[in-house]
């Protein structure tokens, strides 16, 4: 077979490979609680000043 030929085989193996659905995996969901809080330390008017900067 010449490089780039179509396969029939090839074909059909990777068909029942892609239509096969693993669900052997454990689907419950974990439910996290609490807050993040970030602080950079600076204020309001110098995060929007540098945004403009950078943005310019």
């Amino acid at each position: 077979m010449s490089m780039g030929a179509y396969d029939d085989d090839e074909h059909e193996r990777r068909e029942r490979k892609n239509g096969a659905v693993d669900t052997d995996f454990d689907d419950d969901r974990t439910v996290y609680r609490g807050s993040v809080e970030y602080d950079t330390g600076e204020s309001t008017e110098a995060l929007l000043d540098q945004f403009q900067e950078v943005k310019d």
